[in-house]
């Protein structure tokens, strides 16, 4: 792609309403300083993506914990178009609460999802693609700085790094051989990446309970799942479809309604 389709504006009406909303009103411009992380006793990981003399030129300030890798706070300056302030501030919102290790697999996939108007409608133009490009180089770049930092020992990475938006024959590579944490996260990474930001359009949520067996998912609806019909029906059938897919066959999905 030429330097011209790089720098070209796009027209607000090719954004999605939720986009639009972000890049008119975002939140998490800023920056944090080095006294400030050291203040509250939090990792500063700064990282730069593009160029001034290119047109776009974003970077990230990130605190991280330093017993677990959690992002705790991120802020982003940009110096480009409209579509790199929309990509900044929604992979600065997903970036909060996640580890480094998280953050390193966000895709440009996932960025888009959450703020579409539509599931089946792209938030960003396809010409925008340079724009979420230069966001993951900078998040994958902040990320590097955090690898000396543990991470919880509750966490359990994927063992076989993977594109989760793609299904494979028989569901995830290795699965039988995931011990229960690593089958739970694996879960969680399809949940973020292709089930929530679906769910969230209705203002509803999803959240693990236990993996039973290794086999059965107990889950937990949020917000407007709990008094929804579809949430044992439609929307159920949904979860476990995906999940089956991008996971294991043999996965049964089960709301806990006394959660409700």
């Amino acid at each position: 792609m030429g330097l011209a389709a790089f720098i070209t504006s796009f027209p607000w009406t090719r954004y999605s309403k939720k986009l639009a909303g972000k890049i008119d009103r975002p939140r998490c411009v800023g920056f944090f300083t080095r006294e400030e992380s050291e203040a509250r006793a939090m990792r500063l990981a700064e990282s730069t993506a593009g160029s001034i003399e290119d047109g776009n030129l974003l970077r990230f300030y990130w605190l991280v914990d330093k017993d677990d890798g959690i992002i705790v706070d991120a802020k982003f300056q940009v110096f480009g178009q409209s579509a790199l302030i929309g990509a900044a501030e929604v992979a600065c919102e997903l970036l909060i609460g996640k580890n480094y290790d998280q953050a390193k697999r966000i895709s440009a996939t996932l960025i888009d999802q959450q703020v579409r108007d539509r599931s089946d409608v792209s938030a960003f133009p396809p010409e925008t693609s340079p724009h979420l490009n230069l966001v993951l180089e900078a998040i994958e770049e902040a990320a590097e700085q955090c690898t000396d930092l543990p991470l919880a020992a509750t966490y359990a990475a994927p063992p076989v790094p993977t594109d989760m938006g793609e299904v494979r024959e028989g569901g995830y590579p290795g699965w039988e051989a995931l011990s229960t944490p690593q089958k739970i996260t694996v879960l969680e990474e399809i949940l973020t990446q292709d089930i929530r930001p679906y769910i969230a359009l209705d203002a509803g949520g999803v959240e693990i309970v236990e993996l039973v067996n290794d086999t059965n998912l107990i889950i937990a609806y949020q917000g407007s799942c709990t008094s929804c019909y579809s949430s044992v029906g439609t929307t159920l059938s949904y979860i476990q479809q995906v999940l089956r897919a991008k996971a294991h066959p043999s996965l049964v999905v089960v709301p806990d309604l006394k959660l409700r």
